[in-house]
């Protein structure tokens, strides 16, 4: 299954906000909505809908979701908690966690337009694994910066995650450590996401 590139509202209407795709909130989309009345769901689509959380929020096409399952299956540590830092710990998701672009899909952009630095060499490859003392920046082109000051000021000021720091004024990021799991960007019971891909294979 490709990347998702249809409408983005009709997502975050079905499963909540999810602020890795755009930066909309579910009320901003559903208030000419009338009221229906709530279905019960099934097991199974509560899984399915957190798995589709996950996957939407972080930009992840199927086969890759699938991916970091396993890898996070074979890893130390409850597979949930290791499936959130693997996600959390990509290269445009710690842009966007930056506020060096305003959504994971413009992040993405920008690593695949070689507008980023890793430790001083050009990286455009969005899923590469940030580690700890990695340094990220915008290259020295007028055009690289002028896309994160975009972003920079059209994004209003939120605080960093502890395993974060920023240096607006030279664009430049540092990773000081994994992330802890508990304060991954998303609301989401990682847990259900790992129960529906073990019924799944």
């Amino acid at each position: 299954m490709s990347r998702y590139r249809g409408p983005r509202f009709k997502k975050i209407c079905r499963l909540g906000a999810l602020p890795g795709l755009t930066s909309k909130s579910p009320r901003d989309v559903s208030k000419k909505k009338t009221p229906s009345r709530p279905r019960k769901k099934s097991q199974y689509r509560i899984r399915l809908e957190e798995k589709q959380k996950l996957r939407f929020h972080y930009g992840l096409t199927e086969r890759q979701l699938l991916k970091y399952v396993r890898i996070a299956r074979k890893a130390k540590g409850p597979t949930g908690q290791v499936l959130l830092q693997l996600l959390e710990m990509r290269l445009d998701n710690t842009l966007f966690r930056l506020g060096m672009a305003s959504t994971i899909p413009r992040a993405r952009q920008l690593v695949n337009h070689r507008h980023i630095l890793v430790n001083d060499h050009i990286v455009d490859i969005p899923s590469y694994r940030c580690k700890p003392r990695d340094i990220i920046t915008a290259r020295e082109k007028p055009k690289s910066r002028a896309l994160i000051q975009n972003s920079l000021d059209s994004s209003p000021p939120k605080k960093l995650p502890n395993h974060l720091t920023l240096n607006p004024l030279q664009y430049k990021g540092l990773v000081n450590k994994i992330i802890d799991s508990k304060r991954a960007g998303l609301k989401i019971k990682e847990l259900l996401v790992v129960e529906y891909y073990s019924r799944q294979t």
